[in-house]
C-alpha cells in the first residue's frame, strides 16, 4: 500500500543500485559502505543544544550526571536499532509507515510532533552557530548567513552518499572535546566521590537537568531521520548486521562526547564557580578561558559549530522526508532539485526560517534547556509510535524477541515517567 501512496523513494534508483553492489563486495567493504546513517544521526544527536545542556550539567552539578550519560547508551541504541530495523525491512520511512498502518490522521499527528521538536532544534543550532561566531569576532548576520548558505549548497553537490559523507566530516569536529579533558585536569578522586556519594534528588533543577539530558539524547527527529536515511541509502536486510554496528558505534561516540563536555566544565567552571550563568556558547567559551586559555575557548567554539551544522542537516532532512512520506511527493536525495522541488524547498525553507528567527533576535536565554525538556515531553509519543510499528510490521526472522520487547517496554515506561514528572515540575 505504501508504495502506491507515497512516491518518496520509488525513483531513488541510485540508492538501491548502490545497495545491490554492497552485497557483492568483500565483508569489510560492505561494512564501510553500510556505515553512515547511524554515525550521522548520533553525531547530530550531540548538537549545540545537547552540548550546552551537558556543559550546564557539569558546571552546576559537577560529575554527578556523568553516569547518566553512560546509562543512556543502551537506551539510545535500542531505540535507534529498532528504527533501523523497521526501515531496512519495510523499505518505508517513518511517516509513510504510520500512514499505512494507522491512517493519515495519526501520520499527521506524528509529523506535527516532529515539526514542534524540529523548529526548536533548528533555532537552537543557529543560535549556537551565532554564538560560536561571536567567539571569533564574527557578527551573527555573517556567521548565520554563511552557515545557511553552506547547508543549502551541500544538497546541490551530489546524491545521498555525498550529503552523508559531508555531514559526517563536519560532525567529526565534535571530537575536539576529547583532548580538552586532559587540558582540564579532572581529579579522579572527585569524580568517584561525586558518582558514589549522595545525589541531590530533592532539588527540582537537578531533575529538570536529568530530563533535559534524556531529551538531549533521544529526539523525535532522530527516529524520522535514521529510518528515512536507511531507505534513501537503499540498505537491504543483508546490511542489517552492519547497520546495527553503525548504530552501536554512533551511540557510544555521541555519549562519550557528551561526557567529555560535562567533564570539561565540571573540572573547570564547576570546581570554582558552580553558579556561573551558562546560557549560551559565548558564556561557556569565555568561562573556560581562565582555565584553558584562548585555546580552550576556540576548541569549544569549533566543536559547537561542527555539532550545530551536522544537526541542522539531519533535522532539516528529517522534516522534509516526513512531509514527503505523508503527502507522497518525491523526497529523495538521489533526486535532483528539478525532480524533487518540494522536498528541497522544504529543506531550504526550514533552514532560512530558523536563521531569520535567530537574526531577528527572538529571546534565546532559556531556549536550549527548554527545547531538551520539550523533547522529553514529546518522546513518549514518538517512541510509542515506534514500538507500535515494531510490534506490527516486522516479519520473521526480524520480529522482536520477547527479551527485546521487555527491554523496550521498560525504556518506554521510563521515558513516560520522566516526561510526566517533568510536566508536573513545570506546572
Amino acid at each position: 500500500m505504501g508504495q502506491e501512496i507515497c512516491a518518496p523513494r520509488r525513483d531513488a534508483k541510485a540508492g538501491r543500485a548502490e545497495a545491490d553492489e554492497l552485497t557483492k563486495r568483500p565483508r569489510w567493504l560492505m561494512l564501510l559502505a553500510t556505515l553512515g546513517p547511524g554515525i550521522t544521526v548520533m553525531l547530530a544527536d550531540t548538537d549545540a543544544g545537547s552540548m550546552i545542556t551537558a556543559a550546564q550539567s557539569g558546571a552546576r552539578w559537577g560529575y554527578r550526571l556523568l553516569l547518566l550519560q553512560l546509562l543512556l547508551i543502551p537506551i539510545l541504541y535500542f531505540i535507534q536499532e529498532l528504527t533501523t530495523r523497521i526501515g531496512i525491512v519495510t523499505h518505508q520511512g517513518h511517516g509513510e509507515l504510520i500512514r499505512d498502518q494507522f491512517g493519515p490522521k495519526w501520520a499527521w499527528f506524528s509529523v506535527a510532533t516532529l515539526f514542534v521538536s524540529a523548529v526548536g532544534a533548528l533555532v537552537t543550532e543557529f543560535a549556537g552557530i551565532a554564538g560560536a561566531g561571536l567567539v571569533f569576532g564574527i557578527p551573527p548576520v555573517l556567521s548565520v548567513s554563511l552557515a545557511a548558505a553552506l547547508l543549502i549548497l551541500i544538497t546541490t553537490m551530489g546524491r545521498y552518499s555525498f550529503v552523508e559523507r559531508t555531514a559526517i566530516l563536519i560532525g567529526l569536529f565534535e571530537l575536539v572535546f576529547l583532548p580538552g579533558i586532559f587540558f582540564a585536569h579532572p581529579d579522579p578522586s572527585v569524580i568517584v566521590r561525586q558518582l558514589t556519594g549522595g545525589q541531590p534528588l530533592y532539588d527540582k533543577t537537578y531533575w529538570l537537568l536529568i530530563a533535559a539530558n534524556v531529551g538531549a539524547v533521544i529526539m523525535p527527529w532522530m527516529v524520522f531521520y535514521q529510518q528515512g536515511a536507511v531507505v534513501d541509502k537503499g540498505l537491504k536486510p543483508s546490511n542489517l548486521k552492519f547497520s546495527r554496528l553503525d548504530t552501536a558505534v554512533g551511540s557510544v561516540v555521541t555519549q562519550i562526547i557528551m561526557g567529555a563536555v560535562l567533564i570539561l566544565t565540571a573540572a573547570t567552571i564547576g570546581r570554582v564557580a558552580p553558579n556561573t550563568s551558562l546560557v549560551n556558547v559565548q558564556e561557556i567559551a569565555h568561562s573556560l578561558t581562565p582555565f584553558l586559555g584562548q585555546g580552550g575557548k576556540i576548541l569549544f567554539a569549533v566543536g559547537i559549530t561542527g555539532a550545530a551544522l551536522i544537526a541542522a542537516i539531519v533535522v532539516s532532512l528529517a522534516v522534509s522526508w516526513a512531509f514527503g512520506e505523508v503527502l507522497g511527493f518525491r523526497c529523495s536525495l538521489n533526486n535532483t532539485w528539478r525532480e524533487a522541488p518540494v522536498f528541497y524547498g522544504l529543506y531550504s525553507g526550514g533552514i532560512v526560517l530558523a536563521a531569520l528567527l535567530v537574526l531577528l533576535g527572538i529571546p534565546l536565554i532559556s531556549l536550549t534547556v527548554a527545547v531538551e525538556v520539550m523533547n522529553a515531553l514529546l518522546l513518549p509519543i514518538v517512541v510509542g509510535f515506534l514500538l507500535a510499528l515494531g510490534w506490527r510490521v516486522l516479519p520473521q526472522p526480524y520480529r522482536l524477541k520477547l527479551w527485546e520487547k521487555i527491554v523496550l517496554i521498560f525504556i518506554y515506561l521510563l521515558i513516560c515517567s520522566l516526561g510526566f514528572y517533568t510536566l508536573l515540575q513545570l506546572i
